[in-house]
Order: C-alpha cells, then sequence, then structure tokens
C-alpha cells in the first residue's frame, strides 16, 4: 500500500508541476482566443469585501501575476439576507448578462465562490480566502493564482458554459499525457474523488449508473443516477452509492483531506467542482429573474445538484438537517429549483488519480501546511517560503512555516506553526501550534502554544489605526448565545468567556457587543484594542492573552475596543496591501544583495 501511495504522489507531483510551470508561462502576458478563461468573476458577500477584492485584483495585474488580456470581475451579492452560494450563483448570472448581454453564450467563465467571512480561518476575513497565502512561489502564490494554474487545462476542453469552484479547496490529479477533462456535454458535469464513506459524510456523493469495468482508468465518464449532499454511511449503503474493491488495484485511494485507505476498503466518489452549460445557466437565470429577490440561501451544491439524474426526488427539498439558518421559503424555492432542473443530465468526470484537500479552518490551515507531508511533496510547498530567516527548519515531520516573512536569526518558531507577512524581532518566542499574521513585533513577546494572532489596518475617522485579534487557534468564533446572562457558555483560550471580562475588567453589557444584540459571539465581542501603531497593537493584544493564560489582571477599559465584525468594517486594504509590499521589497533587495556577494 505504501508503494502504491509513493506513485501516487509521484504523478500528482508530476502532473501538478505541469500545471504550474504552464501557468508561470502565461503570468503577465496576453493570452491568445481559447488558451485561456474568458472570464474569471469571483463572489464578494458585500461592497467592503468587494472593494478588497477589486484592489488586490489590480495590485495583481499591475504586478503582472495574472494573465493578461482576460475580464476578471467581482460581483456582490445583493445587500439584505444572505443567499448562500447558490444564491451568488444566481447573482452573477445576472451580472454576467447585464455586462454582455447575448456575448457571454460564447464564452469560458470560471466562477470562483469567496464570499464568506472565514470565521473559521479568520487570518482570511480581511482580504478574503481566494488571497489566502500559500507556502511556494517568487511572488507567493495565493489560492487564486493556484485555482487558476490547477484549472490550466480546462477552457480549450470545454464547450462555453461556467465552472463553479469554491476558494478554500485544492484538486489535484492525474491523468494520461494524452488525456484531457472535457466539459463539453449538455447539463451538469462534475468531477468526483475516491474517498472514504467518513469523507462522504461531509461532502455530496454520488451514485453512479452501472458501468462496465473492462480495465482500471486514471479518467473515466460516467453519468450519475442521483447526488446525495451530506448523506450518512447509512444512506450511501442504501441508495448504493457505496463502491467496493472491484478488479483492479486501488492505489488512487490514499488521501488527501482522508487517512490512507485500505486495499479492502469501500469507497465512494466525492464531489468538488463543477460545470454547467451555457443553456442551463440560462434557465438557471430565467429562474432568477422571475423570483425577483432571494430572501434565503441556497447550496449551489445541495439545491442544485440533488434535484439531477433519472432518480432524483424531491423529498430533499424538506430536509433542512445541513442548513444553518431555516427560512420560511427556503423549501418552496428548493422545489421550484428541483422542479426546473429535474430531467437534467448530470455527468461525472471519474478521477482515480486525484485528491482533494480542503484548507477553510485553523485546524486544516496548519495541518496542511506544516505536518502533512504529502500536501507539501504534491504541490512543493516550502517550510521557509520567500522570507529571511536564517533558522534551518527540521527536514521531516512537524515543521513551521513561514510566508514573506523577515525573522531575526534570534526570533524563534516552534514546530506546527505558520507565520505570514510579519516581521519578528529578536526576542519573540512563537509556541507550537500558532498562526501569526500581518504582525510587527519589535519588542520582547511570547506568544503561547496554539496562538492566532492577526493584525489588520483600519480607517477610523480618517486616522490610520491598527487591531490584532488574538485568541486560541481552537476557539468556535461562530459559535453564539441569545442572552448576556449565557455569555459564560463562551469559551477564549479554553478559558470561560465571562473569567476573562473579569481579568480585562470589562462589564458584561449590551455595549460589549456590536452588531445583532440576540446573536452573541466571540465574532462580535468588542475586546480587541485600537492602536495607533501596529506593534502597540500586537504587544497590547499579546498581554490580554497572557493575562487570561496567566490568569493575571490587564484592564482593558482604557482602549478603545473593537470586536472582528467591525475591524472588517473599518478595514484599510490598501494599509495592508502596502505592508505586504513592503516586506516584499524588502526581502528583494536582501536576495539581490546576498547573490551579489555570493558572484
Amino acid at each position: 500500500m505504501a508503494a502504491a501511495n509513493a506513485l501516487l504522489g509521484v504523478a500528482l507531483r508530476e502532473a501538478t508541476q505541469r500545471k504550474l510551470q504552464r501557468f508561470s508561462e502565461l503570468r503577465g502576458k496576453p493570452v491568445a482566443a481559447g488558451e485561456f478563461w474568458d472570464i474569471v468573476a469571483i463572489t464578494a458577500a458585500d461592497e467592503k469585501q468587494e472593494l478588497a477584492y477589486k484592489q488586490q485584483l489590480s495590485e495583481k495585474l499591475k504586478k503582472k501575476e495574472l494573465p493578461l488580456g482576460v475580464q476578471y470581475h467581482v460581483f456582490v451579492d445583493p445587500a439584505g439576507a444572505k443567499i448562500g452560494n447558490g444564491g451568488s450563483t444566481l447573482c452573477a448570472l445576472r451580472c454576467l448578462e447585464k455586462l454582455y448581454g447575448d456575448k457571454w453564450n460564447s464564452f469560458t467563465i470560471l466562477l470562483i465562490h469567496s464570499g464568506g467571512y472565514s470565521q473559521r480561518l479568520p487570518n482570511a476575513s480581511a482580504l478574503g480566502k481566494i488571497f489566502t497565502a500559500l507556502p511556494f512561489g517568487n511572488p507567493i502564490y495565493q489560492m487564486l493564482e493556484l485555482k487558476l494554474a490547477m484549472y490550466i487545462d480546462f477552457p480549450s476542453h470545454m464547450k462555453p458554459g461556467i465552472l463553479v469552484t469554491c476558494a478554500d479547496d485544492i484538486e489535484l490529479y492525474s491523468v494520461g499525457e494524452c488525456e484531457f477533462i472535457r466539459f463539453d456535454k449538455p447539463g451538469f458535469t462534475a468531477l468526483a474523488h475516491p474517498s472514504s464513506l467518513t469523507v462522504g459524510t461531509t461532502h455530496g456523493v454520488f451514485v453512479l449508473e452501472p458501468f462496465n469495468y473492462l480495465e482500471y482508468k486514471d479518467l473515466e465518464y460516467r453519468c450519475c443516477h442521483r447526488f446525495l449532499h451530506k448523506p450518512s454511511i447509512e444512506q450511501m449503503h442504501h441508495f448504493n452509492a457505496v463502491c467496493r474493491p472491484g478488479n483492479f488495484s486501488h492505489q488512487d485511494m490514499a488521501g488527501g483531506d482522508t487517512t490512507p485507505l485500505k486495499l479492502e476498503s469501500e469507497y465512494v466518489y466525492t464531489d468538488s467542482l463543477f460545470y454547467m452549460d451555457h443553456k442551463t445557466a440560462k434557465k438557471l437565470l430565467a429562474f432568477y429573474e422571475k423570483i425577483g429577490t432571494l430572501n434565503c440561501e441556497i447550496d449551489a451544491y445541495g439545491d442544485f445538484l440533488q434535484a439531477l439524474g433519472p432518480g432524483a426526488t424531491v423529498e430533499y427539498t424538506r430536509n433542512t438537517s445541513n442548513v444553518t439558518k431555516e427560512e420560511a421559503e427556503l423549501t418552496d424555492i428548493r422545489q421550484r429549483i428541483f422542479h426546473l432542473l429535474k430531467g437534467t443530465s448530470l455527468n461525472v468526470v471519474v478521477l482515480n488519480k486525484s485528491k482533494f484537500y480542503h484548507i477553510g479552518t485553523t485546524e486544516e490551515y496548519l495541518f496542511h501546511f506544516t505536518s502533512d507531508s504529502s500536501l507539501k511533496s504534491e504541490l512543493g510547498l516550502q517550510s521557509i517560503a520567500f522570507s529571511i530567516f536564517s533558522t534551518t527548519p527540521k527536514c521531516s515531520g512537524n515543521t513551521s512555516c513561514i510566508i514573506q516573512s523577515i525573522l531575526d536569526s534570534g526570533c524563534s518558531v516552534a514546530t506546527g506553526s505558520v507565520v505570514e507577512y510579519s516581521r519578528l524581532g529578536p526576542n519573540v518566542s512563537v509556541g507550537e501550534n500558532c498562526i501569526v499574521s500581518g504582525c510587527s513585533v519589535i519588542t520582547e513577546a511570547v506568544l503561547p502554544a496554539d496562538s492566532f494572532v492577526c493584525s489588520l489596518s483600519l480607517k477610523m475617522n480618517g486616522y490610520l489605526k491598527y487591531s490584532t485579534m488574538a485568541f486560541g487557534v481552537q476557539d468556535n468564533l461562530k459559535r453564539n448565545v441569545k442572552t448576556l446572562s449565557d455569555i459564560k457558555l463562551l469559551q477564549f483560550f479554553g478559558v470561560c468567556f465571562l473569567s476573562c471580562l473579569n481579568i480585562w475588567n470589562l462589564k458584561v453589557t449590551e455595549e460589549l457587543f456590536s452588531g445583532n444584540k440576540t446573536c452573541l459571539s466571540l465574532w462580535n465581542a468588542r475586546i480587541f484594542p485600537a492602536c495607533s501603531s501596529l506593534s502597540d497593537s500586537v504587544t497590547t493584544s499579546l498581554k490580554m492573552l497572557n493575562a487570561v493564560q496567566n490568569k493575571s489582571a490587564f484592564s482593558l477599559n482604557k482602549y478603545k475596543l473593537l470586536s472582528i465584525e467591525e475591524m472588517l468594517i473599518y478595514k484599510d486594504v490598501e494599509d495592508m496591501i502596502t505592508y505586504r509590499e513592503q516586506i516584499f521589497l524588502e526581502i528583494t533587495l536582501n536576495r539581490k544583495q546576498f547573490d551579489l556577494e555570493a558572484s
């Protein structure tokens, strides 16, 4: 099994490096017709996020980090109720129609959903999940460049239509040298990856039509009988979604976000991205125009794909177990989508040599960037990526990960931690399993193990300020209570939140929380000081963190306090980009000097 896994790793590494090389050749150059996407569109949750994305796209184009001659757009969700990635898809279709009229019926379009606030990975909250930095490349790759690179072969083998993907996942695959993934059938076409049944419970699972296995293939085109959204293991068996070892070796079954499966293991095919042809997209657009305003969250996977295939039934429209917020009109809208799409085919591209990685939580982020030897090897991730840090990382097992940062040689970063876009001085000690983002620490400082520390630039009343969110990497920022008397149920760095407020000398009042006063959480708790300098901001937030850990008083009364929710409202994207650019230029200059001295 180990040998088979190693062979798969080599195949994925070679296929991935070829795609990265091809994308590298297109960066900063005008692309020929049909060579690349006609349109790349990113969704945003609100106007602040839309502006942040547009600023970053503009910077990338100016620095020639993206292919040129492509239309890059940011499509913002309408103000009001959350509409989910399904609603965002419908909204994007309307934007395309407004911008291009009938012209877009001949375009290949990549639509990337990046409209969330990334509460489970808050270092991506301010600038967006699609702009999450990855530990490789010069300049550093972000998720956007990786997506464009991994899909580099798609546009030239695709009929006009839209490829829909999410900002926080990575699909790696290998197919035969002369083979390409084709998106040329009517209806929907989705990629499918072999996964354990446990992984299937958190993904979409395909129930495939029977197929005569004449030989094992890396790439198979199959028809889907029905699509199950986050099914139980019992449901997978009941609907015949489970595959059992057959005539071919399951060397392809290792990993991604799963543990390697044994040879005799059962498995299922899970989803990642999907394509819809232009005719289907127009049908969905007509539906959206007819309903006018959407007031509930629609899931592009659960609500579109479950309506497809000959085995689809209407029952799922009434199942709200996987819904974050149940709105009155959700069932009605789901049923209308079901009847609209019923009879539409769901074609499946089975990628037997593929892996799917999700990087949407602090736990996944730390694991994949520091401990996961498979992804490191397949994608060429580095322990020190475009940074100044003289300490040599350990060669095997857990390491730290440094991304576009300047660290003094006297600074120490423990294993399992990630530092990005930061400056750390000689007397800074970062504990294990920490995330440090956008920080500047000049004075002596200790970051306790399992700390999350992320600084944002803010524009408040015309003045530049800084605030640093600090908590535990395992803290649940989404967990909320309805009343002030229940805030004792919240936890900050593993400690009762009420105890923390006592340590910080803060009173429990409604003013302690921003936004919705019946949804109280760490996300909207006003506990983070706004300071005049970046280094003061980090130092102050570390003092409040250490006070909780040491159970020693540290009063926050004298500070202007903000919630993370408010930080995102006040964020100064331009200053954050400038800070990153300053680090970039300093590293570039340092490398040039080093090269001169070496020669």
